[in-house]
């Protein structure tokens, strides 16, 4: 196609094309004005959305909710909030808004057979927010691993162990089964089990342990510790040792506890016996 057609296709529509928006003028603008409208429900209507959540946020900080929770609510309302926003929007620019609710409807119940795992997760992270069975920092046993809670997320909680691995463990399984809190009080007890020779003196062996637990200033006197023979194994009398620390302190104390109770029953000379079996033989008379 030349110039000339090119001339001669647009002169002969100008014409109508002129005729056409001499007649709409006025829906053009009505068009005008709602798709202004649309944008500036968008725009105004996502800073309020960002202000409404961020005034959800504070108010939980206020009330010193978890941080993990502050995130997971408020991120949740600002969501629900777009969500009207947009549909307010469409309904301004002639998109009908109960069809776009059943619509959305429509999707969200295919969505949710599909996903139903997904969505039972989110809602025992729902569930998680509400009944904070652990906060962020915690170190918890959940679903067969334990570490520190790093973060509570829609689907997941996220987990660091001690070795700085990360674990992710979806919501789901976290609320099916049993939640061990490690942090949730302020203060702990320690387990020991101490063995001493057969040979040993029982009181001293007490005393010992007693002086030695005594020592330790972060070794809580309320509740008091517990000191007491609870086996007479195959190669040693079993001393169960149970003082309470506070949680902050357990491993420090479990680590140093041990060491000097060690240390203090060698220089009192009372063994610590390794496994043993006495061998008996008979000799038979031919």
């Amino acid at each position: 196609m030349d110039e000339q057609d090119v001339t001669e296709v647009a002169s002969a529509i100008a014409p109508k094309l002129t005729d056409w928006l001499t007649h709409n003028s006025d829906l053009l603008v009505q068009y005008g004005v709602n798709i202004l409208s649309a944008i500036v429900i968008l725009f105004i209507g996502n800073i309020i959305v960002k202000k409404i959540g961020n005034s959800v946020a504070k108010m939980l900080e206020k009330k010193q909710m978890d941080q993990a929770v502050v995130d997971f609510v408020s991120s949740l309302v600002r969501y629900v909030l777009f969500v009207i926003v947009l549909i307010a929007a469409l309904g301004r620019v002639g998109v009908e808004t109960a069809s776009v609710v059943a619509v959305i409807g429509a999707a969200g119940l295919a969505i949710g057979l599909a996903l139903q795992g997904s969505l039972a997760n989110f809602a025992a992270g729902v569930l998680i927010v509400a009944f904070r069975p652990f906060k962020s920092g915690d170190y918890v046993e959940i679903a067969g691993v334990a570490g520190s809670v790093e973060s509570i997320q829609i689907f997941q909680t996220v987990l660091t162990t001690p070795d700085n691995k990360m674990i992710v463990v979806p919501n789901g399984g976290v609320i099916g089964g049993p939640i061990v809190n490690y942090s949730r009080h302020a203060t702990r007890r320690i387990d020991h089990v101490i063995g001493v020779s057969y040979g040993s003196d029982l009181k001293k062996t007490k005393e010992v342990i007693s002086k030695v637990l005594a020592a330790d200033s972060r070794i809580l006197q309320t509740p008091a510790p517990t000191i007491g023979v609870v086996a007479l194994a195959d190669s040693s009398v079993n001393f169960v040792v149970r003082p309470w620390v506070k949680t902050e302190a357990y491993w420090d104390v479990y680590f140093d506890s041990l060491q000097a109770i060690k240390e203090a029953l060698d220089a009192e000379g009372i063994e610590i016996p390794f496994p043993q079996m006495d061998v008996h033989m008979n000799k038979v008379e031919a």
